[in-house]
């Protein structure tokens, strides 16, 4: 699995937090001004202001136009998307378990016809990239035909949940099949009949086949 590197923006955030846990930059005390920040770190300008955001996001700094920049909190929430960058590629798996065969029963019911036409065409270009073992595009194309199945589900937050986790299973892909398209031809059937129980809006059997091509790590 590939290790996913940091900004720079993002070390600085990580280290701003510890400064504020460790009770370097008290809670309403003012950070020092940027110049000050970029030689404490090492970074430039963008750098410091793109951390300066994060935490501002995260309810942990406050940004006062003309005054400074305080700190009003320790308490770091962590995004969903941070939650699962740290998971284990095994509990990655496990949320998705949960999600497919909901999604695809979902799909099933509120799919439109340009929701289809998305995902045969995702379908169809798996099948192709497979049969010439063009190993990187054929993952994308697999992931891409899931995305699609949830972008079809009617629920936005489950859409979501499911773009963040599936950047996960596509680097799985990516270290776990060595560059070989083999099971990806085997399993190209199991996906059509994914796809035709959606076009067919056919619920308990989307939802079942989708399990089995969790289950089956396909």
């Amino acid at each position: 699995m590939q290790i996913q590197r940091r900004t720079l923006a993002q070390e600085v955030a990580e280290r701003l937090i510890e400064g504020i846990i460790n009770d370097q930059y008290p809670i309403g005390e003012k950070l020092p001004i940027e110049p000050e920040l970029m030689k404490i770190y090492g970074v430039g300008r963008s750098s410091i202001r793109e951390a300066i955001k994060i935490l501002s996001i995260k309810g942990v700094l406050s940004v006062q136009q003309g005054v400074g920049t305080f700190v009003t909190s320790k308490n770091v929430q962590e995004s969903l998307e941070t939650k699962i960058d740290k998971a284990e590629i095994e509990e990655v798996y496990e949320v998705r378990s949960v999600l497919d065969s909901k999604i695809a029963a979902r799909a099933a019911i509120h799919r439109s016809e340009e929701d289809l036409k998305k995902m045969k065409m995702y379908l169809d270009l798996r099948e192709k990239l497979a049969g010439e073992n063009q190993a990187l595009e054929c993952y994308q194309a697999d992931i891409n035909f899931h995305i699609s199945i949830a972008e079809a589900c009617g629920n936005a937050l489950l859409k979501e949940i499911y773009k963040i986790t599936s950047k996960h299973i596509l680097r799985s892909f990516e270290s776990s099949h060595n560059n070989n398209t083999d099971s990806f031809k085997i399993s190209q059937k199991i996906h059509m009949d994914l796809y035709q129980c959606i076009e067919n809006k056919d619920p308990e059997n989307a939802a079942r086949i989708a399990q089995l091509i969790v289950d089956k790590v396909h």
